[in-house]
């Protein structure tokens, strides 16, 4: 049997989701130290990665991104201490929901048909 994959996904009352994409392009952000190359490493548009930062950056009392325009030195973005914060909090939500929750994933996983029948 495959392991499955979690997807774990937030809804706060103010309308915000924040589940693995958001996640991930903030992993890339802090990795790549630009909006545009995670966003192409998730095969997105940068418009949408940028969309996706604003969102962010408008949910939260202080922005999650950090970014700079372009010019001779280049331009850039970085994740701001409430950035790598919120990463970190729902990377440890993932951890721990796996963990925690591995009896019920598999009790699940037994109950799914067989995929070669």
């Amino acid at each position: 049997m495959k392991t499955p994959k979690l997807r774990l996904k937030l809804t706060f009352d103010s309308g915000l989701t924040l589940g693995p994409g958001k996640a991930d392009l903030l992993q890339g952000i802090a990795a790549d130290g630009s909006i545009s190359a995670a966003g192409r490493r998730m095969r997105m548009s940068y418009k949408r990665a940028w969309m996706l930062v604003e969102e962010m950056n408008a949910a939260f009392e202080a922005p999650l991104v950090e970014s700079s325009r372009g010019g001779a030195s280049g331009g850039g973005a970085r994740l701001t201490a409430a950035g790598e914060a919120v990463l970190a909090h729902y990377r440890k939500l993932e951890a721990i929901t796996l963990t925690q929750g591995a009896d019920e994933i598999s009790g699940i996983a037994r109950l799914l048909k067989d995929a070669t029948e």
